[in-house]
């Protein structure tokens, strides 16, 4: 965690996980502005297969739009925080839904959260019944999409490794 913490103050961006319970919050701030870029929540919950990380919303403001950084440079500093969190409340898995807001945003996610790690799950479209459990839970339709922690953390821990 430290490494992750280090490295995004080296992109001046200032990283905070705020916890209450299983629930967490993690907010990306500007250390130049001083505003909110963009935050991360969800819950660790016990399930059948072990403690799980259930990544419930990802949101970035539109001022990260204009800056030299990417704006999935920003959603990977959050996301790093979140599945470190998850790996240090022994959580195995990490479970989200790539929101369908609109097929052209949609399909930049799926291809956005494949690109890190995570695999389909499941395509929530609110046309089956069997849909109904995970509109309850997600909110919406979209794409259920899961991923292993530990083959995250092996796959992007050399992005935040200090360059001391």
């Amino acid at each position: 965690m430290s490494e992750i913490l280090e490295t995004s103050r080296a992109q001046k961006l200032d990283l905070q996980l705020q916890t209450l319970g299983p629930f967490f919050r993690i907010t990306a701030k500007s250390l130049e502005t001083n505003n909110e870029l963009g935050r991360a929540e969800g819950i660790t919950r016990v399930w059948l297969g072990g403690t799980v990380l259930h990544l419930d919303s990802l949101r970035l403001r539109r001022e990260t739009l204009g800056m030299e950084k990417s704006i999935f440079g920003i959603g990977l500093f959050l996301g790093a925080v979140a599945i470190r969190y998850g790996y240090d409340c022994g959580c195995r898995t990490a479970e989200l839904l790539a929101i369908n807001d609109s097929d052209l945003y949609h399909h930049k996610l799926v291809r956005f959260y494949k690109r890190i790690g995570f695999k389909v799950v499941y395509e929530v479209t609110g046309s089956t019944l069997g849909d109904l459990p995970h509109m309850l839970v997600w909110g919406g339709v979209g794409t259920r999409m899961d991923a292993d922690i530990e083959e995250l953390m092996v796959k992007w821990c050399t992005r935040f490794k200090s360059q001391k």
